[in-house]
C-alpha cells in the first residue's frame, strides 16, 4: 500500500493515522502536502470535536522520507513547516498519540499538539544536526516553549534520541502509559475531550497561544453559541450538558 494518510471520525473523535509502516511511518512529500487540506476540512466537520495524531502500526512518525523529495532543503522544510503550521493552527483540541519512534518531523507533528500520550518505550529526538539542516525557527520556538531552552537544545545541539522518562520530566510529553494501555486512555480522554464544551476549548486554545486580542471575539462566540445557558441549565439539572458549539475554521 502507498504510503497516505488516513482518517475516521466517530463519537466526536477524529483520528488521523501517518501510515508508512516500511519506513517507520515516514511523511512522504505527497503526505505533507496533503495534511493541511485534511486538517481543514476536519476542521470544518461539526461530528469531529477533537482530533488524535497517531501512527500505523508500532510506531508514530520518523520523520521526513527524505527519498522522497531528492536532497534534503528548502522544499522539504517548508512542506514540514506549513503542515506543522496547520496543525498547531487546528481549532480544535489535538492529542498525539505516541508509540515508538517520534523522530525529526515526528517530533514536529507532536510538538504542534495540544496534548502529547506515549507509551512506555517510545523515543523522542530531533535530529537536523545529523544532516546539516538548520531547524527552522518556528519549529524551535514551539519547541523552546513547550520543554524550555535548556532541554530544546540538548535536543537540537545533540541529535540524541530521549526516552519517556526524561521526556514526561522535560514536558514534552504529558503522560507515559504502559505497553498495552495507550489506545485505551487516549480513547478515554478523547471522548472526555469530545464531551466538553468546544467553545470554551477553542477560546483556550488561542489564549494560550498568545491571542490575548481576542476577547470580545470570544465573547460575542459565546453569546451567540448556546454553550453557557446549556452548561448552567445541565449542572442545575444534575445531567451530562449537550454542548452544540460547532467551532469555526482558522481565519489566521
Amino acid at each position: 500500500m502507498e504510503p497516505h494518510l488516513e482518517h475516521t471520525v466517530a463519537d466526536g473523535v477524529a483520528t488521523l493515522v501517518i501510515s508508512n509502516p516500511a519506513k517507520r511511518n515516514a511523511m512522504t512529500a505527497a503526505m505533507w502536502r496533503a495534511l493541511p487540506g485534511l486538517l481543514e476540512a476536519l476542521a470544518a466537520d461539526p461530528a469531529a470535536r477533537v482530533l488524535v495524531l497517531t501512527g500505523a502500526g508500532p510506531t508514530f512518525c520518523a520523520g521526513a522520507d527524505i527519498s522522497t523529495l531528492g536532497e534534503p532543503g528548502d522544499e522539504q522544510q517548508a512542506l514540514a513547516v506549513r503542515a506543522e503550521e496547520a496543525l498547531a493552527a487546528f481549532p480544535k483540541p489535538a492529542l498525539a498519540a505516541v508509540r515508538g519512534y517520534c523522530v525529526g518531523g515526528g517530533s514536529q507533528l507532536a510538538a504542534a499538539c495540544d496534548l502529547r500520550f506515549a507509551e512506555e518505550g517510545a523515543l523522542f529526538g530531533i535530529t537536523p544536526a545529523k544532516l546539516g539542516i538548520v531547524y527552522p525557527a518556528s519549529s524551535t520556538r514551539r519547541l523552546v516553549d513547550l520543554v524550555g531552552p535548556s532541554a530544546a537544545k540538548f535536543l537540537l545541539f545533540s541529535a540524541e534520541l530521549v526516552d519517556t522518562a526524561r521526556a514526561l520530566r522535560w514536558g514534552l510529553v504529558d503522560e507515559v502509559l504502559p505497553a498495552g494501555e495507550l489506545d485505551e486512555r487516549v480513547a478515554e480522554f478523547a471522548r472526555v475531550m469530545a464531551s466538553r464544551s468546544l467553545l470554551t476549548q477553542a477560546a483556550a486554545k488561542e489564549f494560550a497561544g498568545g491571542r490575548t486580542d481576542r476577547d470580545a471575539h470570544w465573547a460575542g462566540q459565546a453569546h451567540g453559541s448556546g454553550d453557557t445557558a446549556e452548561g448552567v441549565a445541565a449542572f442545575l439539572e444534575r445531567r451530562p450538558p449537550r454542548f452544540t458549539y460547532p467551532g469555526l475554521t482558522p481565519t489566521g
